[in-house]
């Protein structure tokens, strides 16, 4: 088999074009939930901590000098990011809870292919008359 051959048996599994399509919605997701934060959840926090905007807090490492632009540690934006991931993480959860509850109710128990044996008490087949163990007849 040529290796085209084997890379179009890859790509065409399902698997991954599932992966694949998982990445551009979670990616495009991702950019909502940014959107989100940076532009709904943290104006009004600002606003309750005093009009701080919370991406520009910074400490200067190292001052501007001349040309140089300053070093900065940007805590505010990594503040940021963080709250991102948790939303992005919580909004997950609920999707992966609400799925695993439908999929509960889709599968349905599956019946019994076993009894126990009232003498014995051990595991026997449903259609069975007789206990392999007691040989007592179980009807």
């Amino acid at each position: 088999m040529s290796v085209i051959q084997e890379f179009k048996t890859f790509a065409m599994r399902g698997n991954v074009i599932d992966m694949a399509v998982g990445i551009v919605i979670g990616t495009a997701f991702g950019k909502i939930v940014s959107s989100l934060v940076s532009d709904i959840v943290m104006p009004p926090i600002g606003v309750v901590t005093g009009g701080m905007d919370f991406s520009r807090l910074a400490v200067t490492l190292h001052a501007a000098s001349g040309s140089e632009p300053a070093v900065t540690l940007n805590y505010g934006m990594f503040l940021n990011s963080v709250i991102d991931f948790v939303i992005i993480a919580l909004a997950i959860f609920m999707v992966i809870k609400a799925m695993n509850k439908v999929r509960r109710k889709e599968e349905a128990p599956a019946e019994p292919t076993t009894k126990a044996c009232p003498f014995c008490i051990s595991t026997i087949p449903l259609k069975a008359t007789r206990c392999p163990q007691c040989t007592a007849e179980v009807g």
